[in-house]
């Protein structure tokens, strides 16, 4: 159970609320196409999908969240591209579709050439990184609106029917495989930034035993996956897939609510965790049900695939569990 700790409710953000918001706006969403384009129904995934014959068009959006406060302090702009471009592909993954092509919005309070152009390229980085076509975007000057910019983006990828990833396969003793982050990402950030300005710390201090600012740490971009994962579903079987984004380990349960997932051997957790967690004196249930803490995404696998799999993605994932018959997820002495 939670402690007596900062909290990301206490932070501003609170992921009970959120969910019931969001199931306010599902509930009014009752038009549905027929034929080519109609919706194809994927119950708790992390992307949408519309019919396109012997295909799934998926279709996702996300944005970089507050992440893009600390890029305004530091007057540095160049990686929040790969924040955007991530949060969208890392999701379409998780049903087995290819990113094929991106679109992004800027809301900007005023223009700025200097913020555009390191925007930019952080975006070309990143679609490089996605292998994926920049095809067009929009930018809005919203004085009335803005306070400073806002970032987002949709992207566009494709799987063949036959080959769409749902959850359905996952069973109990199937091996859970976590891929490593590079941080934060782009999740928690109204928590992690109320920890560090509580304390009275800048962004631009030197972060413990790095010769980088807390800022800079904080800033480390989104890893994307699109390389790593797409080969591997020609050639192993894969039950399912989740990216670990807002709400931490329970993103493992979208895959298939009716098991439970296990962590028995967690991936080491990168030094800006608990860096964040002493600042705000976090309960550890309060970290991993908000941030990634080193896992930014999980394949699960029949145990005799696992091997394989962890071999082909290297020093970046292991084994840190199994599928078990319960419900929920457990770790240590806590459950999401």
């Amino acid at each position: 159970m939670p402690g007596k700790g900062l909290t990301y409710s206490e932070s501003g953000v609170d992921i009970e609320k959120e969910e019931k918001a969001v199931g306010s706006i599902v509930s009014s969403l009752v038009f549905k196409r027929t034929g080519i384009g109609a919706p194809y129904d994927l119950p708790g995934q992390f992307t949408g999908g519309v019919e396109f014959g012997d295909y799934v068009l998926s279709l996702c959006t996300d944005g970089v969240g507050s992440k893009i406060l600390i890029a305004d302090a530091l007057r540095k702009w160049d990686t929040i591209g790969i924040d955007c471009m991530a949060m969208n592909v890392n999701d379409m993954l998780c049903i087995g579709a290819e990113p094929l092509a991106f679109v992004d919005y800027i809301a900007i309070e005023e223009p700025d050439p200097e913020k555009m152009e390191q925007i930019g390229r952080g975006l070309n980085k990143a679609a490089e990184l996605a292998n994926v076509s920049i095809i067009g975007g929009e930018t809005a000057t919203l004085p009335e609106i803005v306070n400073g910019l806002d970032l987002a983006g949709a992207c566009l990828g494709v799987v063949k029917k036959d080959r769409i990833i749902t959850g359905e396969k996952v069973r109990a003793g199937d091996a859970i495989i976590g891929l490593a982050s590079s941080g934060l990402h782009s999740n928690g950030y109204t928590l992690a930034r109320r920890a560090v300005e509580a304390s009275g710390l800048g962004y631009t201090d030197p972060f413990p035993n790095l010769d980088r600012s807390i800022g800079k740490v904080m800033l480390e971009p989104t890893t994307i996956y699109v390389r790593e994962i797409i080969p591997l579903l020609e050639e192993y079987d894969i039950h399912g897939m989740a990216h670990i984004t807002g709400g931490g380990l329970k993103n493992i349960h979208r895959i298939n609510p009716e098991l439970g997932y296990e962590i028995t051997d967690p991936l080491p957790v990168p030094m800006i965790f608990p860096f964040i967690q002493g600042l705000g004196g976090i309960e550890d249930y309060e970290m991993y049900r908000t941030f990634n803490m080193g896992m930014g995404f999980a394949i699960i696998a029949p145990e005799h695939e696992a091997e394989g799999i962890t071999e082909s993605l290297k020093t970046m994932a292991k084994i840190v569990g199994r599928v078990t018959e319960g419900k929920g997820v457990a770790f240590r002495e806590m459950s999401f």
